[in-house]
């Protein structure tokens, strides 16, 4: 028997191929399927089984396609309500692989749906945990996705409290030894305060996650609730898009339009400019958004923009637009790009220089808008008079920034304020909308 990880640090999200005796079987596969494939290849190995924990929110899974092009059997919990053709895999279920067997936990919390994996070896002996979204290497996953999105619908208080039955009802009584292969590290949106371990123990959870040692649970359903991250645009559209079953990987990215070099983009057309910010200020086409590709891209696009809108992609280079694309596929999006193009028509639009020293002598000269999540701001402040307008909020919040002084937008390192930048901008003509971009580290270093 092998278990292998396979790892995205873009959406911090992990997948697994189980191996026994030439049969594997994927839990939680991610959007594109050739990284499997591969494994399969290279051990000489049939994928025969695809699990899915439950509708992913923050990914878009390749179930379908194992389906449909290896003949695998699809095991999800009948409760998703799943369009694909599936096998129920619900509490009591179980099958085969090889000389190992896998047995469904109905573990909800994350969601209503949610189901864990629960791996016995040649000897029957419980071995390894695949937890999905309901058991997180130092947390368990966040209640509140499902209010609105899915088969099955419920409050985040509902979740939260099935999620403390669930810890003292599925996991508790585990063995120590017991491995857990979770679906998401740190940086994940699926939780807040994940370890960037890769896998841990029943027994070291036990030890260290805070949601074994909650003395009640009113207090876990309170603690749960609290500081939760905010929602991207896009986790609606993937839950459904993953309840549906999504289009083939290659074929889907091989439909996105490919346009001329210097192609003239129609107007009023949303466009996402990934290049980097300097470039951007250089020249854009006026009403641009600047998302810089970077780690987090495929987050930021799906946190700015919503899955009802349909935009084109700038990029710097040929190269730079593949891997854009393959980045937006992984959330679903690549549906939604009209057309991708390097260096389009038409970048008449110029930003403003910030002068640092102006600042400094002069800040109330200013209207500072603070672009970081609430809980950024709550916790590490900046600047007592910043107006607070989280970057996934700013779009729709842009009327509440006075317009009486320069505005000056930051955040915690300089790559959301790039974005803000240009959402502001496009909407304030009165004063100049600024950047503090990296300049802002000096200020959290030196305690202001």
């Amino acid at each position: 028997m092998q278990i292998q990880q396979f790892y995205d640090e873009g959406l911090a999200h992990a997948s697994y191929a189980i191996l026994s005796q030439g049969k594997i079987a994927l839990v939680d596969p991610g959007r594109n399927p050739q990284l499997y494939r591969d494994f399969a290849s290279a051990n000489a190995a049939q994928i025969v089984a695809v699990i899915e924990t439950h509708p992913h929110a923050d990914f878009v899974s390749s179930h379908l396609e194992f389906y449909q092009n290896e003949g695998a059997t699809i095991y999800v919990s009948k409760l998703v309500g799943a369009a694909y053709p599936h096998v129920g895999f619900d509490q009591g279920d179980s099958f085969s692989l090889g000389e190992i067997t896998l047995h469904a936990l109905h573990t909800p919390g994350h969601s209503p749906d949610s189901i864990s994996i629960l791996l016995k070896d040649s000897q029957g002996k419980d071995y390894a945990l695949f937890s999905g979204d309901t058991l997180f290497i130092g947390d368990v996953g966040r209640p509140d996705l499902r209010e609105k999105a899915g088969n099955l619908t419920a409050q985040r208080e509902e979740l939260a409290q099935m999620m403390y039955h669930t810890v003292q009802q599925k996991l508790k009584p585990l063995a120590d030894e017991v491995l857990v292969f979770p679906a998401h590290g740190a940086g994940s949106l699926c939780g807040k305060n994940l370890s960037d371990a890769r896998q841990s123990s029943i027994g070291e959870q036990r030890a260290s996650n805070w949601a074994f040692s909650a003395p009640d649970e009113a207090n876990f359903v309170d603690t749960l609730l609290q500081g939760q991250p905010y929602i991207p645009k896009y986790f609606g559209y993937a839950v459904d898009l993953n309840k549906q079953g999504a289009p083939a990987y290659q074929r889907s990215i091989s439909q996105v339009p490919i346009l001329p070099e210097g192609a003239t983009l129609p107007a009023a057309a949303l466009v996402i400019d990934t290049r980097k910010q300097d470039q951007f200020a250089a020249g854009h086409i006026p009403g641009s958004i600047n998302i810089m590709n970077g780690g987090k891209f495929e987050t930021w696009l799906g946190s700015i923009v919503g899955p009802e809108e349909r935009f084109f992609l700038v990029a710097d280079t040929a190269a730079e637009l593949e891997i854009l694309i393959h980045k937006i596929a992984k959330i679903g999006y690549e549906q939604l790009i009209q057309g991708a193009v390097v260096s389009p028509a038409g970048m008449t639009a110029t930003g403003t220089a910030f002068d640092l020293a102006s600042f400094k002598a002069n800040p109330e000269h200013f209207t500072l808008v603070d672009i970081r999540s609430r809980d950024e701001q709550a916790g590490t402040p900046i600047f007592d008079n910043a107006i607070n307008i989280p970057l996934p909020e700013l779009r729709e919040r842009v009327g509440e920034i006075p317009v009486s002084k320069p505005i000056l937008i930051h955040c915690a390192g300089g790559y959301r304020s790039a974005a803000g930048v240009s959402i502001v901008a496009n909407e304030v003509k009165q004063v100049p909308v600024l950047d503090f971009s990296e300049a802002i580290k000096d200020f959290q270093t030196a305690g202001h």
